[in-house]
């Protein structure tokens, strides 16, 4: 169905990159020939930044009727070699292997006619390594059907504007990145892609390319305000910019409404294991959350926003029994787009519920508060802690700009909190500023600053990395 809409499209462009672009004829013939080149093969291993024949490698491995899986091609030597080791036979495609596939000529003697994806939908389209923050990276299978169910679920066929263009800074092999190439081309976009993202580039980009929509991660949505000296980007074509995949501290959401004063923000939440977003914080929520007297109403500027069609979300508390409006528990979803699914092992339950792992709750008119991942919890003398709660306290200090709290080993507490942060203050004023908004049982036992805080390409905190650091200075 995608690649109908691809089809329908003859000499329009509608992928870009690096100066080159591919009309829909172009990618389409492509693909074919691409799907040629894989057959006989078990997958296809993407090895490589975003580049125009990234869809091309894409729809080629769907019409051959194999996986596509792209890499993080940034891992280290070692963890790059485990994972290709995982699917022997694959081909691997690098970098010195794309101008081939834009090159190849569709081969009619051995065509592959119909111009849309895999007929059995239940067959696994494309293989997502998790990012392995808490753990080694999890194979998570998505399906035909899970992808099509998000595309189908969250956009209308060919609904955009002439002239529409979305601009692309995530990694592909990020799921935002894939799914952000299928829902726009579904819609009549022309993608535009940026190998490498640099905050200067990013908005030289969008001015250039006349870019209507976009999509970044809270790291590359900080790094862009920080570039705007004033208060307009000086973006008038961008109507819709979307943020997600980690959380982004409000501070910088407030600034980047009033620097892009004409665009409508989505705050989106989702996973690889449920085929990208399953709630959004939409642009009149931002818009009224950011304008509020209520106190309520306001909060939700620190919310992920609502389910999507097709998904329901449902919070359980400790025991799992489903909770209360306001209480915090566990973040289950459900829908036809949620995979849930590792290698053959699926993690739904009987009932077809996904457990996320991340904490969260529901207000009253069911807005989503993320709360951190289970695992980060800080059980401090017995009480349960979410270190979001604090670092939204913290990131709220006039000289922080971003905060990470970690729960240490502590032979008398349980655990000890530490917060590390980004930023300029005395530390003993930053815990009474703490202390004065939450309860004594919730400041930090120490503040340490730092230049930075370890992040993955995507903006996610490797709460991991400052554990075992924590661990050594903090002993």
């Amino acid at each position: 169905m995608i690649l109908e809409m691809v089809a329908s499209g003859g000499d329009r462009p509608v992928v870009t990159a690096n100066g080159r672009s591919l009309t829909a004829s172009d990618l389409l013939a492509r693909a074919r020939a691409a799907a040629h080149r894989f057959r006989g093969r078990p997958a296809v291993l993407y090895l490589s930044p975003s580049h125009l024949a990234y869809p091309v490698a894409l729809f080629g491995a769907a019409l051959a009727g194999i996986p596509f899986i792209p890499l993080n091609y940034r891992l280290g030597e070692h963890q790059l070699a485990r994972l290709l080791a995982r699917h022997p036979g694959a081909l691997v495609l690098r970098p010195a292997d794309l101008d081939a596939l834009l090159s190849a000529e569709e081969d009619a003697e051995d065509g592959v006619d119909a111009p849309e994806l895999a007929q059995d939908q239940d067959a696994v389209a494309v293989v997502l390594y998790t990012s392995g923050t808490t753990a080694e990276p999890k194979a998570a299978l998505l399906r035909h059907r899970h992808l099509l169910a998000y595309v189908l679920n969250t956009q209308e066929f060919a609904s955009a504007e002439e002239g529409d263009a979305a601009l692309v800074a995530v990694p592909p092999y990020h799921v935002a990145g894939l799914m952000n190439l299928l829902t726009n081309l579904y819609s009549g976009r022309r993608l535009v892609y940026l190998s490498a993202f640099d905050a200067g580039e990013w908005l030289e980009t969008a001015r250039r390319e006349q870019v209507t929509h976009a999509l970044v991660v809270p790291t590359m949505l900080a790094r862009i305000v920080a570039e705007v000296p004033a208060d307009d980007a000086g973006t008038p074509t961008l109507r819709s910019l979307a943020y997600g995949g980690a959380r982004t501290p409000r501070p910088v959401v407030e600034r980047a409404l009033r620097i892009f004063p004409g665009t409508g923000f989505v705050n989106a939440y989702g996973l690889t294991e449920t085929a990208s977003s399953v709630a959004v914080l939409g642009p009149d929520d931002h818009r009224e959350a950011l304008a509020a007297s209520d106190p309520a109403v306001r909060d939700r500027l620190g919310s992920v926003g609502r389910p999507l069609p097709g998904v329901e979300i449902e919070i359980r508390d400790d025991d799992g029994k489903p909770a209360g409006a306001g209480e915090t528990g566990l973040v289950f979803v459900r829908g036809e787009q949620i995979s849930g699914e590792y290698g053959g092992r699926s993690a739904l339950d009987a009932d077809g519920w996904f457990p996320t792992r991340d904490r969260g709750r529901l207000d009253a008119d069911g807005y989503l508060f993320i709360e951190g991942r289970a695992d980060d919890t800080i059980i401090r003398g017995g009480e349960n802690i979410a270190p979001a709660e604090i670092e939204d306290v913290l990131v709220a200090h006039p000289g922080i700009v971003e905060a990470a709290v970690i729960g240490v080993p502590d032979p008398e507490w349980g655990q000890r909190i530490v917060a590390v942060v980004v930023g300029e203050g005395d530390p003993a004023e930053v815990r009474q500023w703490v202390k004065d908004r939450l309860r004594s049982s919730k400041t930090p036992d120490a503040i340490v600053f730092r230049a930075e805080l370890p992040k993955t390409e995507t903006g996610k905190l490797l709460r991991r990395t400052l554990l075992a650091e924590l661990e050594t200075t903090h002993a």
